[in-house]
């Protein structure tokens, strides 16, 4: 720029928006829309100088004023003026005007340089920065190009830079597919299909991003419905990438499929689901021994995974034969081939409770990346999201203690490239494709080189005969070897000839089992019978926790010490290699040492007592710490009141964060211990965890194991004639059977806990019951039934002095008044939920009393205060870890946008909703996608609504729900016409 600006900061100027002059902070006057005219085609021209001619035409066209030429030379005079001391950025040149703008003083020369830069980086494979480039290129636009700005000049640049735009936004979409994105990708090519309803390449990118979302009916909708637009409009074919796509769809092809994607080309963050690297094979022993063939053998399947269907190999023997060591030892080795991560889970098959495949597919999409609330529920879909997002990647699952094939088949990753390690005590010739592996004991010589591996070359190598005969004793089972040499190894005084003796002892003493078995527990009893008290004490007791593992506060729980004390006994069963350290702060037995833990448990503690009050105390941990959280998210929620006193003190949390954050870290470790109470003779207290930790049932990740729990104190309650806990548990079975629309099922549950809350006289049955029948009843469209029901809970929980339950119970009947077409009462109804809310300053249940207002609101045609309530109670539910609410809340504003008339931000919020995918069952998934072809036939995709609608109507065909006619109504040939 001419002139000395000395530290005057330069102009800088802005035409992917408002037409905008700038000097730092300060905004300049850029006058009338014909002086920012002007200004735009001097600043599009790049510096070069416009005739006068040239400027006339732009401004006016064809038909200039008869002044023209003069009021130019007002315009340029006056943006001088407003351009103060840097007037000479706008010169007169050769009878012409043109604009000097430093380098980087205008929005489009920046976004242009962005954009290259990303066609840069996207053709040197770098697909991650391409993406976040352009992102950065389309963040420089602020609105519609040349904004309010005249004249023929403007309007071409305008559809011009707009064009771009989109251009921009095809090829990051684009780089979305090629990321795995195209779950996120579905809902802003919806809005954008709707927007551009012409734009063939958007409606390519659709169809693919459905396709890999699992929706090819919907997907060649989209083809069906672009076809007949094009003709209808244009009287053209789909262009000849459209139709090929087409024909790819329908014939299922593989190269449709998400590409490779290497780790560094992974989105950093993301709205969505991002894919994370995992690592969580355990440690491997160090001194492992031998196992020669085993090893090369399972390696070289491995090293065969990559460029082939998934290698699965499954190693079979008895416990203790080294499965877990040999896996894990191989798994590290082949950890190269696997660059995409790899996952492990002990399935905990040889024990009582073996692993829910449902609940392990969702530690294994968390660990992948896949928020919880894009964890979808049952096995199938899980398994199906667990497939996609491990599609295009090497990833290695080891799944260590197997029950059976069909445990295994849903957690296999089953795509090229990846491997799955399994190990089991049966034989899995069921398991197809697998290649066997069956692991017998060691050698002689193998099991004497770990031996003295662990123990000491020096002490084995003067008493080699001695040590020979340990080895034979424990049955060379590398467990066995490993507890007695440690054994050993931590008693410097004995010799190797003296455990020699202890061990033959323990073998006569326990004759009467099989071999095998026989030189495990000799081994067990060899090492159990040199602890000390208080290490001999915590290994009984921790070994009757049902929990996949413990964490050191459960654990002094358990013990009834300190968390020091614990973890100095918890270390020191460490090192004795009697109990094993999951992670930093969480502890876990082997299999067979849990069984020996629990015999001994049953043989050395007395009086027995002490074993029942060692579970009681880890009962009252957790229910005392679950009370503590359920308190935290719903102060002023009576039912913390109505629990079973708990003689021990849980854990506290500085906020609402730390306390769920706990909540769902322990929820395979509290559903146990609620089902094991069933057993227990502790079944109030276990049922009254159930209630605390019912977040876990809502969440949707957890929701088959709380149902599986709260079933299971159900029918034991029920057999110890304890209408109290019966009851209380019959109350929670019916909630989580609600939520994923087993309404039946749920209500027969809820007719049930009533009667004998009523026998009982409790209060939490006798008020939630009647709140419960009455959603159950609204949404089997039975009105008056459920008016009825939710009078009584008002009453109910007002006599129990329970505010925020009498607030929920208000909420619910606004939205039945609202089924029943009286909306003022409606209206009324959830104002005064969420002035009792508000009063008590809660703000889960606040999001409930929004959402039941934005409903009403809505019905009333209050449009933009019921988007503001709704998407209120959406960032609750988010904030809170509802996924289920928060796909409701979706539904929810794309029910209102519909109602409003806006079908392409219905749609929007319909796919969200969907996205989610933990929306509560088939019965949720079949409502939102009637709204989204709702929504899909507002804005010419009818087709595609029809796919979505037949889906809808398989689904409630199925189920049997009254919803079904509705569907059928909008699929009858009337309803299209």
């Amino acid at each position: 720029m001419a002139g000395d600006t000395g530290h005057r900061q330069p102009l800088r100027f802005t035409v992917l928006g408002p037409v905008r002059a700038w000097r730092g902070a300060e905004q300049l006057n850029t006058g009338s829309p014909q002086q920012r005219a002007l200004l735009a085609a001097l600043l599009l021209r790049g510096g070069r100088t416009a005739t006068a001619a040239e400027l006339v035409d732009a401004l006016w066209g064809d038909e200039p004023p008869h002044a023209a030429l003069a009021a130019l030379r007002t315009y340029a005079s006056r943006l001088r003026k407003g351009f103060g001391p840097d007037a000479d950025a706008l010169i007169s040149e050769s009878g012409g005007y043109a604009m000097r703008v430093s380098v980087g003083g205008l929005d489009i020369d920046h976004a242009e340089e962005l954009a290259a830069d990303a066609d840069k980086a996207r053709q040197a494979g770098e697909r991650t920065k391409a993406r976040t480039l352009i992102n950065e290129a389309l963040d420089v636009w602020s609105g519609e190009p040349l904004a309010n700005v005249p004249g023929p000049y403007a309007e071409t640049q305008r559809a011009r830079l707009e064009e771009w735009r989109l251009s921009l936004i095809e090829t990051r979409l684009d780089l979305d597919l090629e990321a795995g994105r195209h779950a996120d990708a579905v809902s802003e090519l919806t809005a954008l299909t709707a927007a551009h309803p012409l734009r063939e390449r958007l409606r390519e990118l659709l169809m693919l991003a459905l396709y890999r979302s699992g929706r090819q009916a919907e997907a060649l909708a989209v083809y069906a419905d672009t076809r007949r637009l094009l003709a209808d409009e244009l009287g053209v074919d789909p262009c000849a990438d459209l139709a090929d796509l087409q024909q790819r769809i329908l014939q299922a092809d593989a190269d449709l499929a998400a590409p490779v994607i290497r780790d560094e080309d992974r989105p950093a963050t993301s709205s969505g689901p991002t894919f994370v690297r995992p690592a969580q094979l355990p440690a491997t022993v160090a001194d492992f021994t031998g196992r020669a063939t085993f090893v090369g053998e399972l390696s070289d399947q491995l090293a065969t995974a990559e460029g082939r269907i998934m290698a699965v190999s499954a190693v079979a023997g008895i416990g203790g034969v080294g499965k877990t060591t040999l896996a894990v030892h191989v798994a590290h080795a082949a950890r190269h081939h696997f660059p995409d991560g790899q996952l492990y889970v002990d399935l905990q098959g040889a024990g009582p409770s073996a692993a829910d495949p449902e609940a392990v597919l969702g530690s294994f999409l968390r660990a992948l990346g896949t928020p919880d609330t894009a964890i979808p529920d049952g096995v199938e879909e899980r398994s199906a999201l667990y497939r996609s997002t491990l599609d295009g990647r090497r990833v290695l699952a080891l799944l260590d203690n197997a029950r059976d094939a069909a445990q295994v088949r849903p957690l296999l990753p089953g795509t090229e490239g990846c491997a799955a390690l399994v190990t089991s005590r049966a034989r899995m010739v069921d398991l197809a494709g697998a290649h066997l592996v069956d692991l017998d004991v060691m050698s002689p010589e193998e099991a004497l080189v770990l031996f003295t591996r662990i123990v000491g070359e020096e002490r084995v190598g003067a008493e080699r005969d001695a040590a020979m005969d340990v080895v034979a004793a424990c049955g060379f089972l590398p467990l066995a070897i490993r507890i007695a040499a440690s054994r050993l190894a931590a008693r410097r005084t004995w010799t190797v000839s003296v455990l020699a003796r202890k061990l033959a002892d323990e073998r006569r003493r326990l004759d009467e089992l099989r071999a095998g078995d026989l030189a495990v527990k000799a081994t067990f009893e060899l090492g159990y019978g040199q602890l000390e008290r208080a290490q001999a004490r915590a290994f009984r007791l921790l070994g009757l926790a049902d929990g996949p593992d413990i964490s050191l506060a459960a654990a002094a729980a358990v013990l009834d010490l300190d968390t020091e004390a614990t973890e100095e006994l918890l270390e020191s069963l460490v090192d004795t290699s009697l109990l094993e350290s999951a992670a930093p702060g969480r502890y876990r037995f082997h299999d067979l040492v849990r069984l020996y833990a629990r015999a001994c448990a049953e043989r050395d503690e007395q009086p027995p007592s002490e074993r029942v009050a060692a579970m009681s105390r880890l009962l009252d941990f957790y229910l005392s710490t679950a009370a503590g959280v359920y308190a935290i998210e719903r102060p002023g929620d009576r039912l913390v009141d109505h629990l079973a006193p708990a003689e021990r003190r849980g854990l506290t949390f500085p906020d609402r964060d730390a306390a769920l954050d706990w909540l769902f870290a322990e929820a395979n470790c509290v559903l146990a211990c609620a089902q094991q109470s069933a057993a227990g003779g502790m079944l109030r207290r276990g049922a009254d965890l159930l209630m605390a930790a019912v977040d876990l049932a809502e969440s949707g990740a957890n929701s088959r194991q709380y149902e599986m729990a709260a079933a299971a104190i159900s029918e034991a309650a029920h057999a110890a004639e304890d209408a109290r806990a019966e009851g209380r548990a019959r109350t929670f079975l019916a909630h989580v059977r609600s939520l994923v629309g087993k309404f039946a099922e749920s209500d027969a549950e809820a007719q049930r806990a009533m009667l004998l809350g009523l026998a009982a006289e409790d209060p939490v049955p006798t008020c939630r019951v009647p709140n419960q029948r009455g959603i159950i009843a609204l949404y089997q469209q039975r009105y008056d039934d459920a008016e009825a029901y939710l009078q009584q809970a008002i009453e109910a929980f007002r006599a129990d002095d329970n505010r925020p339950g009498e607030a929920s119970a208000l909420c619910n009947l606004s939205r039945v008044r609202l089924a029943m077409n009286r909306t003022a009462s409606a209206v009324e109804l959830a104002q005064r939920g969420i002035d009792i809310y508000h009063s008590l300053g809660l703000t889960l249940r606040l999001a409930n009393a929004k959402y039941a207002l934005g409903l009403a609101l809505t019905r009333a045609g209050h449009f933009a205060d019921a988007f503001s309530q709704l998407t209120a109670a959406l960032a609750i539910f988010h904030e809170s870890r509802q996924p289920l609410w928060e796909g409701m809340a979706h539904y929810r504003l794309a029910e209102a946008h519909l109602a409003a008339r806006r079908p392409a931000q219905a749609a929007g919020h319909a796919e969200q909703a969907l996205g989610l995918r933990g929306i509560g069952g088939d019965w949720r998934r079949a409502i939102v996608l009637t709204v989204l072809g709702r929504a899909l036939a507002g804005i010419g995709q009818t087709d595609r609504a029809r796919a979505c609608w037949q889906e809808a109507l398989s689904i409630h065909e199925h189920l049997g729900t009254v919803e079904a006619d509705e569907v059928r109504e909008l699929l009858s040939p009337v309803a299209a016409a």
